[in-house]
């Protein structure tokens, strides 16, 4: 299997895993939240929505066209913060914060 194959799996996964820790159901951010020039637009959007409508995307595009993959991916840590602060549950906790590390470690290993 390829890395862009193991990705779009992974991403899959991603998803299933926000949806069954209750973080994908929202509405889509304004156009506007999308120009942010803050890390994971963190100013204008919650991470789910962040996670959802730019991370997810953005690599679906880069394994569609096979593109090459970003020369490092740090979300999980950011993901396990968000979490611990939004006061999820530490089982959901350790749920997002491994399949976001899945998807991290297949971008930034190749």
């Amino acid at each position: 299997m390829s890395v862009h194959q193991e990705l779009a799996v992974a991403l899959r996964e991603l998803e299933a895993t926000m949806r069954a820790t209750g973080q994908w159901r929202m509405e889509r951010p304004e156009p506007a939240a999308f120009d942010s020039v803050a890390p994971f637009c963190a100013d204008t959007m919650s991470l789910p929505q962040w996670l959802r409508f730019v991370f997810i995307v953005r690599l679906e595009a880069l394994v569609e066209v096979q593109a090459p993959m970003p020369a490092k991916c740090e979300v999980a840590p950011a993901v396990e913060a968000w979490m611990a602060q939004s006061g999820a549950r530490a089982s959901e906790r350790l749920m997002m914060k491994r399949a976001v590390e899945a998807v991290d470690r297949l971008v930034t290993e190749n």
